[in-house]
C-alpha cells in the first residue's frame, strides 16, 4: 500500500502542469526581512553568521534547484552574512537532500563527524524526510534520519526557497533540538512554543572511521 501511495504521489507531481509563466517573484522586502531575522538569529545563537554545507544524497535535483535559488536573486543570502561553505569542517549545519543512497550513507556520517558543534542536520524535501517515492528501493537508506540525528524536517517536492528559510529560522529559535516540520508558509514569526515542543535530540553519536579531507 505504501509503495502504491508513493508512486501515486510521484505520478501526481509529474502530471502537474508546469506554469505557463515564470512563478511570481516574492516581494523583496519580505525576503529581506526574513533573511535579516535569520541572520540575527544566527548571531544570537552562534555569535556569528550561519555556515551551511549542502549535500546531495541521491536526489533528482529538484531540491538542489530550490536551494541554489537561495544564493541568487532575490534571496542572495550572502548579503545577510549567511553563506554556503565547501567543507563540513567549516559548517554549522548540514542541509541534506535526497533519499540517501547506500553509497552516500558513510559519506554523510563522516561529514557530520568532522563538524564542530552544534552540527545541526536539516533534511530538505520528501525524499530526505522519509525516502519519498524511493523508500522501498533496496538502493536507498530511506531518509536522512536513518543515518544521522535530524534536527529539522522540511517536507515538499520540492520545498520553495522561502520554506527553507522559514525552517532554518525556526531551527535557530528552537536551538536545534526538535525534529519537527517548519512552520506553515508565512508563519516565520511564530515562537518555538507555537511551532512544536522542543525535545532533546537523540542518536547524537559520531561514527568511527577516518574523517574526510
Amino acid at each position: 500500500m505504501s509503495a502504491r501511495l508513493s508512486w501515486s504521489r510521484l505520478i501526481r507531481n509529474l502530471l502537474h502542469a508546469p506554469p505557463a509563466e515564470a512563478p511570481p517573484r516574492p516581494p523583496d522586502d519580505l525576503v529581506a526581512a526574513l533573511a535579516a531575522r535569520m541572520a540575527a538569529g544566527a548571531r544570537a545563537r552562534l555569535g556569528r553568521s550561519l555556515a551551511i554545507r549542502e549535500i546531495d544524497a541521491g536526489s533528482c535535483g529538484g531540491c538542489e534547484a530550490e536551494i541554489a535559488a537561495l544564493d541568487a536573486a532575490p534571496y542572495e543570502l550572502e548579503r545577510f552574512g549567511l553563506r554556503f561553505v565547501d567543507s563540513p569542517r567549516q559548517a554549522d549545519l548540514l542541509l541534506v537532500s535526497g533519499p540517501v543512497t547506500r553509497n552516500m550513507a558513510e559519506a554523510l556520517r563522516r561529514a557530520h563527524a568532522c563538524m564542530a558543534r552544534p552540527a545541526w542536520v536539516v533534511a530538505v524535501g520528501d525524499c530526505a524526510v522519509d525516502g519519498g517515492c524511493f523508500h522501498t528501493s533496496p538502493a536507498v537508506e530511506g531518509g536522512v534520519g536513518t543515518v544521522l540525528p535530524v534536527d529539522l524536517l522540511i517536507p515538499g517536492c520540492p520545498p520553495a526557497p522561502e520554506q527553507v528559510l522559514e525552517g532554518l529560522l525556526a531551527l535557530l529559535r528552537a536551538g536545534g533540538a526538535a525534529p519537527a516540520p517548519p512552520p506553515e508558509k508565512g508563519q516565520a514569526d511564530a515562537s518555538p512554543e507555537e511551532t512544536g515542543p522542543v525535545r532533546p535530540r537523540t542518536g547524537d553519536t559520531e561514527s568511527p572511521g577516518s574523517q574526510p579531507g
